[in-house]
């Protein structure tokens, strides 16, 4: 990821005008839940991954489309249609785990530090989707991972 500092003053005055804009959200926790070691987590990432055969994400469904990535999918079977310019891909391409951790999620269940892996993980496209654009998509995968009876997410908000 670019920094700040590394931007042309008209682009950094943009990201940070940015800022007042965003929702607030409370620091609480919304709901009490069950120890760690007896959680079923799951991936939610803003970094517009997808499976090989699946459709890229484009400019246009950036704010209401997600892609879904199985349990299974081997690191050679995901990709990254991120297109932000400001986005330096070369991490992911190096370890998908950059941006998409699955690897450590296996090695937290085999070591109990949690009680599962979520059969399914859930892609957005971070880059130009305003959030409160995303909520109903949101809402559609929430749905989605209760139905895999996953109780925590691991946000890789990239």
């Amino acid at each position: 990821m670019v920094r700040l500092a590394d931007l042309p003053e008209w682009e950094r005055d943009h990201m940070l005008n940015k800022i007042p804009n965003l929702p607030r959200f409370g620091i609480n926790a919304w709901v009490a839940g069950r120890p760690l070691a007896k959680r079923r987590v799951a991936i939610v990432t803003t970094a517009g991954l997808h499976l090989r055969g699946d459709r890229p994400f484009g400019q246009g469904d950036a704010r209401s489309a997600y892609r879904v990535i199985p349990g299974n999918a081997s690191a050679a079977d995901i990709v990254m249609s991120q297109f932000s310019t400001n986005f330096d891909r070369s991490g992911f391409q190096q370890d998908l785990n950059i941006a998409f951790p699955i690897d450590r999620l296996r090695e937290l269940a085999g070591d109990g530090i949690i009680g599962s892996v979520a059969d399914f993980h859930y892609s957005f496209m971070g880059a130009g989707s305003p959030v409160n654009r995303m909520e109903p998509k949101a809402r559609e995968v929430a749905g989605l991972l209760k139905k895999d009876k996953v109780d925590a997410v691991l946000l890789t908000p990239v």
